[in-house]
């Protein structure tokens, strides 16, 4: 019992170890590893990744040739050979009893006579018989072509839809990053999507190199005032307990716009940056006191950038955590 007891301890002991060195490692780097900093509306709200809103939409195969619309069946020969048999019988009765009326039948050929009757009573039965007939078929047919007709058109996809300022997308679902990116253009005539990835990596470099220095004044403008107020407090921390945190051999692996937006006013995109980088602390005299300063790390970050609406100089906002 004892044994178990002193194992429980260790097994305790070594696992607050692990967890108290993974917050250690989570405080490196520029911001100490944490989320902070505004996002406007969006400021509690995970951050969104990269996704192809199409990519879930079934696609109709190459292969598989369309279903044709159902074509009108053709007429039964039966019904028109009806239709002839019975307009010669009438025909015939009709000019019979004419040519008896007017006295150019045989003799001894009397008016209409109940033989006569009957015969016209069946052929206009059958006429009846057949028109009904037709009819049902006619309305069968033109039942079921609306159902293919419907089920091909649901099948099909709907044609692109324009929502303006240069913008195709489908009806749905809608791809909010290119709709506020088409609002950011439609307000700022020279903004390009590729600059600005450069212009978000340029801010990211800088401020990792103001972070290991200690010193937030190279990189102030770049930082909106809450950023600011927060690095300071974090760099002043790192002062107090005489340590730096040094980033080295950062290098940048992708580079995302994954958010675009305007509210009140604003402008705001999110990036999504990842990363690897040497993320070490040493303490005044250059002893590692946590991290390796020679097996890099990977990380995952996004970084989102504001500013007032129009052609105006981006600033950090926010970082958060993947």
């Amino acid at each position: 019992m004892k044994k178990q007891w002193i194992t429980t301890i260790f097994t305790l002991v070594f696992a607050v170890s692990l967890v108290a060195a993974a917050y250690h490692e989570a405080e490196a780097r520029a911001g100490g590893g944490r989320s902070f900093g505004s996002r406007g509306s969006r400021t509690y709200s995970a951050p969104s990744r990269t996704v192809n809103p199409y990519q879930s939409r079934p696609q109709a195969s190459p292969t598989s040739p369309q279903q044709p619309f159902p074509q009108a069946q053709p007429q039964r020969q039966g019904g028109s050979f009806l239709r002839g048999l019975a307009g010669g019988v009438l025909g015939g009765l009709l000019g019979g009893m004419l040519f008896r009326s007017l006295g150019f039948a045989g003799p001894g050929a009397g008016g209409i006579g109940i033989f006569d009757i009957l015969l016209i009573g069946g052929v206009l039965y059958l006429i009846y018989r057949f028109v009904a007939s037709r009819r049902r078929e006619t309305a069968q047919t033109s039942g079921y072509g609306a159902q293919q007709t419907w089920r091909q058109a649901e099948s099909v996809e709907p044609p692109p839809r324009q929502y303006g300022f240069g913008q195709t997308a489908q009806a749905a679902p809608v791809d909010e990053t290119s709709f506020g990116l088409a609002h950011v253009r439609q307000m700022d005539g020279s903004f390009d999507e590729n600059r600005f990835k450069e212009t978000a990596q340029d801010i990211f470099f800088r401020v990792q190199g103001a972070w290991t220095r200690r010193d937030l004044s190279p990189v102030a403008d770049l930082l909106t005032p809450e950023m600011q107020v927060t690095f300071r407090q974090q760099i002043d921390e790192l002062k107090a307990a005489g340590t730096i945190n040094r980033l080295e051999n950062i290098s940048v692996r992708e580079v995302n716009i994954t958010e675009a937006w305007q509210e009140e006013g604003r402008d705001y995109l999110t990036v999504r940056l990842l990363a690897s980088i040497l993320d070490y602390t040493t303490d005044e005299s250059g002893k590692v006191v946590s991290g390796s300063d020679s097996a890099p790390v990977k990380f995952e970050e996004y970084w989102t950038f504001s500013r007032p609406v129009g052609p105006n100089p981006w600033k950090l906002s926010a970082i958060q955590q993947a």
